[in-house]
């Protein structure tokens, strides 16, 4: 007996509300299985290419699979160190920014940095704490980093559920189609097809504009000779995913560097100004229109809303999926819209009746 509209709402909504509940109770455990399966959807397309040149699916996959862990074991060897110098460079040069900058107060605004003024208080206050406990912050960063890289579970899981995935994900697709209830497949294909979309063109296009602009940035700073410059490239280039917010942080981070190591010397600042610019005019006019191309749908505030939101109900697994299920979330409201355009609630029966006559 075939279920009425009422019941088939309730049951996908029960099968929603327990997705995520089990992503609420299971974070820890599914981040490895996301991150492989995020993985093996994102290079999906470059298997397919392959293929397409004759070569068969296992092939194909040993080819990406092995060229994707050559790519990122070389950039583990290579950046992973030199950005902890950079972290150990930043905390290093903070006290003595402080400093200065208490010193500049001090010869032209007296009267702010008084020890009787507040802002003169927290100054001090915060300086001391900085000088006292550095190197406990610094212990304790490079401690979680260790940690991080020792969870062995997370080192081999992720490979492991990378490679099944992508040798396997036709077939998976595949047995997801088939299980698709019939009076409504085509329905779901076609939401199903505009999220791939969107996912594709914004997903795999921002990730790829994140490591263009944090190359171009951390690069570019670290050849002026901006202290710590390297990672505040990566921090600029890795939130651009959020329009101008990647270069404003980043930029007035580095520019307030600049403006202490560089102060005999104000070619050097501007020149830091200059990259930032730069790096927006070649985004805004080169990478994101070759790259993302047209808009897809994702706004920067609801972007910003669904890691808010995501982040604080599952933690960092939730980061993990806040722009994927921001993206399939703006499909279903869109088709939610259009539905309601379309039905008597909001044309009335005699709207709904002038429409199919007109059609």
């Amino acid at each position: 007996m075939a279920l009425s509209a009422k019941q088939q709402i309730t049951w996908w909504g029960i099968a929603m509300v327990v997705t995520l509940l089990v992503l609420y109770l299971l974070g820890d455990i599914l981040l490895p299985f996301i991150v492989g399966m995020a993985l093996a959807y994102l290079l999906d397309p470059f298997v397919d290419r392959f293929e397409r040149m004759g070569l068969n699916r296992a092939i194909s996959t040993a080819i990406v699979a092995v060229l994707s862990f050559v790519v990122l074991g070389s950039a583990v060897v290579f950046f992973v160190p030199l950005l902890g110098i950079q972290i150990r460079e930043l905390f290093g040069i903070l006290p003595a920014t402080l400093e200065t900058l208490v010193s500049i107060l001090q010869v032209h605004f007296p009267e702010l940095i008084s020890t009787d003024s507040q802002l003169g208080l927290s100054l001090n206050k915060f300086l001391g704490f900085f000088q006292s406990y550095s190197n406990e912050i610094l212990t304790g960063i490079y401690s979680s980093f260790n940690l991080a890289w020792q969870a062995g579970t997370f080192l081999i899981i992720v490979p492991v559920v990378f490679i099944y995935s992508l040798a396997d994900w036709d077939n998976m697709i595949a047995r997801i189609d088939s299980l698709l209830p019939m009076d409504h497949k085509e329905t779901i294909r076609e939401l199903a097809g505009e999220v791939d979309s969107i996912l594709s063109s914004f997903v795999r296009g921002q990730l790829t504009i994140c490591l263009i602009l944090g190359l171009f940035y951390g690069i570019t700073l670290y050849l002026v000779g901006l202290k710590a410059g390297l990672i505040i490239g990566f921090i600029a280039g890795l939130i651009s995913f959020i329009p101008f917010l990647g270069a404003i942080l980043g930029g007035v981070l580095a520019i307030g560097l600049a403006l202490f190591q560089f102060w005999e010397n104000p070619l050097f600042i501007g020149v830091v100004g200059l990259i930032f610019v730069s790096g927006q005019i070649l985004e805004g006019n080169i990478l994101t229109p070759k790259i993302v191309g047209k808009s897809v749908g994702l706004h920067p505030v609801w972007i910003l809303f669904s890691l808010s939101a995501f982040g604080f109900l599952f933690g960092f697994v939730g980061l993990m999926v806040a722009v994927p299920m921001a993206a399939i979330i703006g499909v279903f409201l869109r088709f939610g819209v259009k539905q309601y355009l379309d039905g008597v609630l909001y044309l009335g029966k005699t709207g709904k009746q002038g429409k199919q006559k007109g059609d």
